[in-house]
């Protein structure tokens, strides 16, 4: 499993300690930074991030800013993903159970390390269901083509 991890200023310290939590379960984060307390603006982060999920280069994807909300926001403009902001167990699993998210995104000044570390691995551990979902999320996708286009 390949996951790719981004964060803004706000969120960077939390983004490292998920890298590294990360490679103690096996999992290979990919860092696409930021590395310190600069100010800098979360959708480029969330770009990076979203553009290796959408490309099929990172299975997962998670960011990290303030409140989480706004990477949820900028993350979700790139095809393919489906970036859910989450600071509750349930919601982290059911993003993926019937929402088929992609993208966990997460305040870091909501959670700590140990509810970050929990909704990643409940993110990460909770399989698709599929079935009746899979309409559903088939109709996300074609809001992203234009109109007339299949």
């Amino acid at each position: 499993m390949r996951v790719a991890l981004g964060a803004d200023h706000a969120g960077f310290e939390l983004k490292d300690h998920l890298l590294t939590w990360l490679a103690t379960r096996g999992v290979a984060g990919l860092d696409c930074g930021v590395h310190g307390p600069e100010s800098v603006d979360y959708p480029d982060q969330a770009a990076a991030v979203a553009a290796l999920v959408s490309a099929g280069e990172a299975d997962f994807g998670i960011l990290v800013c303030g409140s989480g909300v706004g990477m949820a926001i900028a993350a979700n403009k790139l095809p393919g993903v489906r970036a859910a902001h989450c600071h509750e167990l349930f919601v982290a699993r059911l993003a993926r159970a019937h929402n088929d998210a992609n993208v966990l995104t997460l305040g870091a000044r909501v959670v700590g390390r140990g509810l970050a570390e929990a909704l990643v691995e409940a993110f990460l551990d909770t399989p698709y269901e599929a079935g009746r979902h899979a309409r559903r999320i088939e109709k996300i996708g074609a809001l992203e083509r234009p109109a007339g286009r299949d």
